[in-house]
C-alpha cells in the first residue's frame, strides 16, 4: 500500500531534478568561452513505479524523477578526427615560418643578396675582358670577388644559426609536451578515482581532452580509452602514456657535425635511450627544418667548390701583367693549394704544395677530343697541365667539409697583397665567339712577357663564360663529358642558373606549403564545426532550457504546496464534526 506521503516524495523529487538540471544549465552558460569546455545535460529517468490495488486489479503508480547521470556532450569519432588532422596542419604552420626565415636569408628583394653579388662579380670580369690593363678594373674584380665571398659567409653563418634555434625550439617544446604527458597521467588517477563509483568526471575528462588536443599540436598521436576510463596515447608505435605510468622525451647528447659546422641533437626515449621520430606536428616540422637548412648549406657549398675548383683551374690558364707575366694563381682558396671536384664521390678534394703554383708552373698545349669533327670548332681546346716535379706534396690529398669549403672561400692572399691585383689573370688564352655566337677556342701562342705590362683580357672572356654557360656548351670539358651531372659540383647548368634554380625551388616549396595550409584549414575548419555542433555551448537552447526548468521547478513546488494543503485538511479536519 502507498504511503499516506509519497505525493510530497514526488514533487520533492521532481524539485531536486528540475534544481540540478537548472544549475547545470548555469555551468554550461558559466563556461561558454571556456576552452575544451563540452557542454553538459542531466539525464533524467522516471523513478520506479508502485503497485496499487484497484478494483480492476493493481496499477502502476509512477515516484517522480531522478537524475540518472550528468553527462557531456562529446562525439568521440569528431575527436579522432581532430586528433588524425591537427599534428598536419601544426607541421605545415611551423614548416611555412622556417620558410619564411629562409626567404629572408636569401633575400635579394633588395639588391643586396648573394644573386646581385654573383651579377656584381660577373660584370667586373666582363669589364676586365676589354680593360685588362686597367688597376681599377681589376681592383675591382677583387673587391667584387671578395663582396660574393663575404656574402656566402654571411648566409651561411645564418643557416647555422637557424640550425641552432631550431634545436633550441625542440629543446622547449619536448619539455612542454613531458609536462603535459604527466598532467594526462595525472587526470587519468582523478578520472579514474571519481568514476570508479559511477559518477562520470566531465569537467576532468574535457582537461583531458584539452591537454591531447595540445599534445596533438607536436607530435602525432592516437588515443585509446580503457574500460577504466584511463587513456594511452601512442604516437608513432610508442606507448607515451599508458594509464597511470608514462615515457619521458629528452635530448641526446650533443654531436659534433663537422660537416656543417653545428651541433646536433636526436630527441630519445629516457627509458630505452632509443631514438624517437615523430611523424607529424610541431616537432617533426623542426627536425625537417634542420634536414633543410642543412640542404640550402649543401647548394652553398657546391657553389664556393665550384669556385675553388672550376673557376680557379680557368683563372690559373691565363697570367697577370705583372713583371714574371705569372701564370697558375688561385683567385680563391690558398695560394699553395690545388682544388679539385671528385665526380665519384662528389666532393673537393684540396692537395697542398711546398711551393706557390706560379713558381711551380703550367704547360700550355692543345688537347683534341676525340668525338669530334675536325671540322668542330671545338675539336681543340686549351689544356693546362700543373708541372709538379719541381714541388713537393706537404699533406695528403684530402676531402673538404662542406663548411670547410664555404671557410675557404675567401681571396687569394697573394691577390690582397701589395700590388696583388696585377696578378688576376684576365689575360692569357680564352675562348671568342664564332658568327653564330658559339664559344671557340682562341689558338694559343707562347707567353711573351710585355714591357709595358698591357693585358688582352682573353682569360677574363673565358672566365665571365662560367657565370652563364652550361656545360654542354662548353669547349672545356671533353667530349662524352656533358651528360656527366657530377663532373662539376654544380652539375651541367651554368653557374647563374644553378643559384636562380635553387631560389626558384625555395620559392615554389614556400608557395606550395602556402597552399596546403589553405587546404587543411578547411579541413580543420570543418571537423572542429563538426566538434562544436556537439560540445559547443548554445546560448538560445541553454536559455530555452533555462526557462523550461524554472518553469518545471516552479510548478512541481505549487504541486508540493497543493498536497500539503489536502493532507493538512485530511490529518487536521477530519473526524472532528461532533465534538
Amino acid at each position: 500500500m502507498r504511503s499516506t506521503f509519497s505525493g510530497l516524495n514526488t514533487m520533492v523529487k521532481g524539485i531536486y531534478s528540475n534544481q540540478i538540471s537548472q544549475e547545470t544549465v548555469g555551468h554550461n552558460i558559466s563556461n561558454a568561452g571556456t576552452e575544451g569546455y563540452s557542454r553538459q545535460r542531466v539525464n533524467l529517468a522516471a523513478t520506479h513505479a508502485q503497485e496499487q490495488s484497484s478494483i480492476y486489479g493493481t496499477v502502476q503508480i509512477g515516484t517522480g524523477v531522478d537524475a540518472k547521470a550528468l553527462t557531456r556532450a562529446r562525439d568521440i569519432y569528431a575527436d579522432r578526427q581532430y586528433w588524425s588532422e591537427n599534428p598536419t596542419m601544426t607541421y605545415y604552420e611551423a614548416r611555412a615560418k622556417e620558410y619564411d626565415k629562409l626567404e629572408t636569408i636569401f633575400d635579394d628583394s633588395m639588391d643586396q643578396g648573394i644573386a646581385e653579388a654573383l651579377a656584381k662579380f660577373y660584370k667586373s670580369w666582363q669589364t676586365l675582358s676589354t680593360s685588362a690593363s686597367d688597376s681599377s678594373a681589376r681592383i675591382s674584380a677583387l673587391e667584387q670577388g671578395k663582396n660574393f665571398a663575404d656574402k656566402m659567409h654571411t648566409v651561411t653563418s645564418q643557416l647555422q644559426d637557424q640550425i641552432e634555434a631550431n634545436y633550441a625550439d625542440i629543446r622547449l617544446n619536448v619539455g612542454k609536451v613531458n609536462e603535459m604527458l604527466e598532467q594526462v597521467v595525472q587526470l587519468n588517477k582523478s578520472i579514474c578515482g571519481v568514476e570508479v563509483t559511477g559518477a562520470m568526471a566531465n569537467d576532468l575528462r574535457d582537461q583531458r581532452d584539452l591537454l591531447v588536443d595540445k599534445i596533438s599540436d607536436f607530435v602525432n598521436v592516437d588515443v585509446h580509452e580503457k574500460d577504466d576510463g584511463m587513456y594511452t596515447l601512442v604516437s608513432n608505435g610508442v606507448s607515451l602514456v599508458n594509464g597511470i605510468s608514462r615515457l619521458t622525451l629528452e635530448m641526446s647528447e650533443p654531436s659534433e657535425n663537422d660537416e656543417y659546422g653545428v651541433i646536433d641533437y636526436s630527441i630519445l626515449i629516457k627509458e630505452s635511450n632509443i631514438e624517437y621520430q615523430p611523424l607529424n606536428g610541431i616537432l617533426r616540422a623542426e627536425l625537417d627544418a634542420v634536414a633543410e637548412d642543412k640542404s640550402y648549406i649543401d647548394k652553398m657549398a657546391d657553389i664556393a667548390a665550384f669556385m675553388l675548383s672550376d673557376f680557379n683551374y680557368q683563372h690559373q690558364q691565363g697570367h697577370g701583367v705583372d713583371a714574371k707575366i705569372t701564370a697558375g694563381v688561385n683567385f680563391f682558396g690558398q695560394r699553395d693549394t690545388q682544388y679539385v671536384w671528385n665526380a665519384t664521390t662528389r666532393s673537393l678534394e684540396a692537395t697542398q704544395y711546398t711551393q706557390t703554383l706560379d713558381t711551380i708552373g703550367y704547360t700550355y698545349t692543345v688537347a683534341q677530343n676525340p668525338n669530334y669533327d675536325v671540322t668542330d670548332p671545338n675539336y681543340n681546346y686549351v689544356q693546362a697541365t700543373l708541372n709538379t716535379a719541381a714541388g713537393t706534396v706537404v699533406t695528403p690529398t684530402y676531402t673538404m667539409t662542406k663548411v670547410g669549403i664555404l671557410a675557404t672561400l675567401s681571396l687569394n692572399t697573394q691577390l690582397t697583397a701589395p700590388d696583388g691585383h696585377l696578378l688576376i689573370a684576365a689575360s692569357g688564352y680564352g675562348f671568342e665567339s664564332d658568327a653564330s655566337g658559339k664559344p671557340v677556342v682562341v689558338a694559343p701562342n707562347p707567353i711573351i712577357p710585355i714591357a709595358n705590362g698591357s693585358g688582352d683580357g682573353a682569360n677574363a672572356v673565358a672566365i665571365s663564360t662560367l657565370f652563364n654557360l652550361d656545360m654542354s656548351k662548353d669547349p672545356r670539358y671533353v667530349a662524352g663529358s656533358a651528360g656527366n651531372d657530377n663532373l662539376r659540383a654544380i652539375g651541367t647548368i651554368s653557374l647563374d642558373s644553378y643559384y636562380i634554380k635553387t631560389m626558384t625551388a625555395l620559392g615554389t616549396n614556400a608557395e606550395t606549403m602556402d597552399t596546403r595550409i589553405k587546404t587543411q584549414k578547411d579541413i580543420m575548419t570543418q571537423v572542429t564545426e563538426w566538434r562544436q555542433s556537439t560540445a559547443g555551448v548554445n546560448w538560445n537552447e541553454e536559455l530555452s532550457n533555462m526557462i523550461m526548468f524554472q518553469q518545471g521547478f516552479s510548478s512541481c513546488s505549487r504541486c508540493l504546496t497543493t498536497m500539503d494543503e489536502m493532507l493538512d485538511r485530511l490529518i487536521n479536519s477530519t473526524g472532528v464534526v461532533g465534538r
